[in-house]
């Protein structure tokens, strides 16, 4: 039986084969000619559950051939890029086959005069920031991070995720203005364009912006880029405690500098730190620059980042938190997380975007469970309050027992029928979602 099926899908994939409907085919890490279905080995574990099968699509054409077949023999999917998030989310309840995308790679078109590329969702994002640079061009995302990873286009969309700039430019939901995905029935689907203010057809971007894989694999996006900025500062201040810090990130919000982002680091230790991105002409930013430094009351000013910008305060197999509220709740989720280190003796760091709302926060993996269990359920009442989330990415098996990792989320039952519509048979990465989608 296992012999059948993987069969099948090496014919699928075969069958695909020739000249691709989305342009030539990038060789892949393989090479073009690589077998592209291969039993599942011990590094395709997607958050601790091992698939039977693993297939490397290199085109559109064979991406949709192995769903169609996956959608015959009732296989369940996941979709899997450089795999740098693969333990966020829930375990999938199963999972026969994993897509992996990276031989789906390459800019398809760049259309520099109206400031637009197409590019295909296995492209590593540091990949297409070095080629559209080469035209002054950029797109105006800063992914955080652990040390080394390197994220695909794809993945970046899957999870929604969006760095410190995300205050100035948006996120990913905002900078996508077109996609092609294969459902999961195989038939291929596109919406939105190459014109930055196309609004024909359903909006799927927008669905398949951080819904996990759940909807289907997205094959190729278009995105609006931004010029190169000419120059940029770092200020950075250190601030006494969590309501200084928000006092700061206030007095630059309210102020005319127009920063690109606005951080702030809380560390385990209690230092806590306030820094400003700058971009835009030399001169402008010189003088942007110093008035910022006189609203900080001083601060250090650079060329380049401090260390712990645009990464997450956790390392791999560590407690992961998102935070969200309101702007003027941000100094509320930073005094509840210092409140939290205090009373529970714990190390929870805070790292984030205090001008975009968005906060992220790790506890170490050796927590205790129960003490991880009640952090996230204060931090969940303060973010509520503050018309935001608190949401678990990614936490140690028994963790994942003790604590609801999405909490409670408005419209999830709007979210199942959409689901339900996309993928009837719950086949695409089944249960990783919010609500066990």
């Amino acid at each position: 039986m296992a012999g059948d099926v993987l069969a099948a899908l090496r014919a699928a994939a075969g069958e695909a084969t020739g000249p691709a409907d989305d342009g030539a085919r990038p060789a892949g890490p393989d090479g073009p000619d690589a077998a592209v279905v291969r039993p599942a080995g011990d590094e395709d574990v997607v958050a601790g559950v091992r698939p039977r099968y693993v297939a490397a699509p290199g085109s559109t054409a064979e991406a949709a051939a192995l769903v169609r077949v996956a959608a015959a023999r009732g296989l369940a999917v996941v979709v899997r890029g450089a795999g740098t998030r693969q333990d966020w989310a829930n375990p999938p309840r199963r999972l026969d086959l994993l897509l992996d995308t990276r031989r789906l790679a390459g800019v398809v078109e760049h259309a520099a005069g109206d400031l637009i590329v197409v590019v295909r969702a296995g492209t590593p994002v540091a990949e297409l920031q070095a080629a559209l640079a080469t035209a002054g061009q950029h797109l105006a995302l800063d992914t955080p991070l652990p040390p080394g990873a390197a994220s695909t286009v794809g993945g970046v969309v899957a999870t929604n995720t969006s760095g410190p700039r995300r205050m100035r430019y948006g996120t990913v939901r905002d900078l996508l203005i077109g996609i092609t995905v294969v459902r999961p029935d195989g038939v291929v689907a596109r919406a939105g364009g190459k014109v930055v203010k196309n609004v024909a057809g359903y909006d799927l971007g927008k669905l398949f912006t951080g819904a996990y894989g759940t909807l289907g694999l997205v094959a190729e996006c278009a995105f609006r880029l931004h010029p190169l900025p000419a120059a940029r500062a770092f200020l950075t201040r250190r601030a006494g405690d969590a309501a200084e810090a928000g006092r700061l990130a206030a007095a630059v919000l309210a102020a005319q500098v127009v920063p690109s982002a606005l951080e702030v680091d809380a560390a385990p230790d209690g230092r806590t730190e306030v820094a400003v991105l700058l971009e835009g002409t030399p001169r402008g930013v010189k003088e942007r620059a110093a008035a910022t430094r006189a609203l900080l009351g001083g601060a250090t000013v650079a060329d380049e980042p401090p260390p712990w910008w645009s990464s997450y305060p956790w390392r791999p197999g560590d407690v992961g938190l998102t935070l969200t509220a309101a702007l003027s709740g941000v100094p509320r989720l930073l005094a509840a997380a210092a409140e939290a280190r205090r009373r529970h003796g714990v190390a929870l760091a805070v790292r984030g975007s205090a001008g975009a709302g968005v906060l992220h926060a790790g506890l170490p993996s050796a927590t205790p469970p129960d003490v991880v269990a009640r952090t996230v359920a204060e931090l969940r009442v303060v973010a509520g309050s503050a018309g935001g989330h608190a949401v678990v990415l990614t936490a140690p098996p028994q963790v994942r027992e003790r604590v609801d990792l999405w909490g409670p989320v408005d419209g999830l039952h709007l979210m199942r029928r959409v689901k339900a519509q996309f993928d009837p048979d719950a086949r695409f990465a089944p249960g990783r979602f919010v609500g066990g989608i």
